[in-house]
C-alpha cells in the first residue's frame, strides 16, 4: 500500500512532537534541586566508612590502684592462767575389799585333808656309768647310802582316799658324800637334791646328777627290823 502524502506529513510531526516531548523532559530533570544529605545518627559525626578515614581505637582508662593492703597485727600472745594448786589429799585407811565369790572355798574337814603317813620309803637307784640299778628301803630320819649318795627321807606319806589321783609322796635330801680314802679325812657332804618326790611322776621333780638318778616308788608301814642298801 502506496504512503500518501498526508500520512508521511503526519508521521512526521508525530516525530517531531516525540523529540520535543523528550527534550522538555530531560530539562526538568536538570532543573531539580538536588537535596542535602541525611544527618548521621551519630550526632553530626561520619563513621570512618563514610568519612573514608581510618576508625580510631577507643581510648580506654587504666584500672584505678589497688588500695595497699592493710597489714596485719600479730597475734595477741595469750597468757594461760596460773595453775591453782589442788589442795593436798590426806591418807585415809581403805578396809580391803572382800575376795569374790568364786575364789573363797569352802574350808576342807581335818579328815579331808588328812594323807596317810608311812615309816619307810621304797626307793630305786641308778648308776648311769655302770646301768646298776638298785631298789632299797629308807626309814624315815634315818641316812641310807647309795655308793657317793645319802638318802635322808623327812616324810613320806600317800594320798587321801577323797584325792583324785592315788599317789604315794616323799620328802628327801640327797647329799653327795664320797667315801673317804684310808688315812684322809671325809670330805664334807654337798646338797644334791631336796624336795618332793612323787611316785606316779618321776619327771616331776627329779634328781638332777650327772652320775646317778633316783625315784620313789611307794611309802609303807616300818617291817621288823631295819633295812639299808648296800
Amino acid at each position: 500500500m502506496a504512503r500518501t502524502p498526508d500520512m508521511r506529513m503526519r508521521g512526521r510531526v508525530i516525530a517531531a512532537m516525540a523529540a520535543a516531548a523528550a527534550s522538555l523532559g530531560a530539562g526538568a530533570v536538570l532543573a531539580q534541586p538536588a537535596q542535602a544529605p541525611a544527618p548521621p545518627a551519630n550526632g553530626g559525626q561520619q563513621s570512618p566508612a563514610q568519612s573514608g578515614t581510618p576508625a580510631q581505637p577507643p581510648l580506654i582508662s587504666p584500672p584505678p590502684p589497688a588500695p595497699p593492703a592493710k597489714e596485719e597485727a600479730p597475734p595477741a600472745e595469750v597468757t594461760a592462767p596460773a595453775p591453782v594448786a589442788a589442795p593436798p589429799i590426806e591418807a585415809e585407811e581403805v578396809a580391803p575389799a572382800p575376795p569374790p565369790k568364786a575364789q573363797v572355798a569352802a574350808k576342807p574337814t581335818e579328815a579331808a585333808i588328812k594323807r596317810a603317813r608311812y615309816d619307810v620309803a621304797v626307793i630305786q637307784a641308778l648308776d648311769k656309768i655302770s646301768a646298776e640299778s638298785m631298789r632299797f628301803e629308807a626309814a624315815v630320819g634315818r641316812p641310807v647310802r647309795y655308793k657317793n649318795l645319802v638318802f635322808t627321807v623327812r616324810a613320806c606319806e600317800r594320798s587321801a582316799g577323797d584325792e583324785a589321783v592315788e599317789d604315794s609322796i616323799a620328802h628327801v635330801t640327797v647329799e653327795s658324800q664320797p667315801r673317804a680314802a684310808p688315812g684322809k679325812p671325809t670330805p664334807p657332804p654337798r646338797q644334791a637334791f631336796r624336795g618332793w618326790m612323787y611316785a606316779s611322776s618321776p619327771g616331776l621333780n627329779p634328781l638332777q646328777h650327772p652320775i646317778y638318778d633316783a625315784w620313789l616308788i611307794t611309802c609303807r608301814a616300818a617291817a621288823p627290823g631295819p633295812t639299808a642298801a648296800r
